[in-house]
C-alpha cells in the first residue's frame, strides 16, 4: 500500500464528500440514507449512495462506490468510508463486507463515521470479516493474504 492511512484521523474534505453523497441517497422506503467513499490503490476517490427501489432490492452505498471504482478500471481498495444518518454505527452489511473483501488487501481499512463525520470505528478486513472466503479459495491469486 502506498502511503500510510492513519486509523484515527479524518480529513475535512472526506467528511464533506461523505455527507454530500449521503444526502443524495435515494432512500424513500427505509428513510436510512447511507454514503460511502472508497479510495483506490492509486489514491483516486469514488463515492456512492444507497439507491432503493420499490421491490426492496436496492443498491448499498458501498456497492455503489465499489462499482464506480471498478468501472474506472481500478481493482484494489486502500480505504473504505461509510456514513449513516445518525450517531450509531452504520457498518457494511454482509453482502457489502464480501464485496469489499473482493477488492481488499490486508492493509485495507474500513472506517465508519457518524452523521457528522466523526470516526466511530476503524476495522481491518480481517476484523470486519474474519476467516473470509475470497478469490484464492477459487484458485485465483490471493488478495487478502496467503
Amino acid at each position: 500500500m502506498s502511503g500510510e492511512i492513519e486509523r484515527d484521523s479524518l480529513h475535512q474534505d472526506i467528511v464533506e464528500a461523505l455527507i454530500e453523497v449521503r444526502d443524495r441517497a435515494y432512500a424513500p422506503y427505509s428513510n436510512h440514507p447511507v454514503g460511502a467513499l472508497v479510495i483506490s490503490e492509486s489514491g483516486t476517490r469514488h463515492v456512492g449512495a444507497n439507491v432503493e427501489v420499490a421491490h426492496y432490492k436496492g443498491l448499498c452505498a458501498e456497492a455503489s462506490a465499489i462499482a464506480a471504482m471498478a468501472s474506472a478500471g481500478e481493482r484494489e481498495l486502500r480505504v473504505v468510508y461509510v456514513i449513516g444518518p445518525d450517531k450509531h454505527l452504520c457498518t457494511p452489511c454482509g453482502d457489502c463486507r464480501q464485496r469489499i473483501r473482493e477488492f481488499a488487501s490486508p492493509e485495507t481499512l474500513i472506517r465508519v463515521v457518524d452523521a457528522e463525520g466523526r470516526l466511530l470505528k476503524c476495522y481491518t478486513m480481517e476484523e470486519l470479516l474474519p476467516d473470509s472466503f475470497g478469490p484464492e479459495n477459487l484458485g485465483r491469486p490471493p488478495t487478502l493474504g496467503d
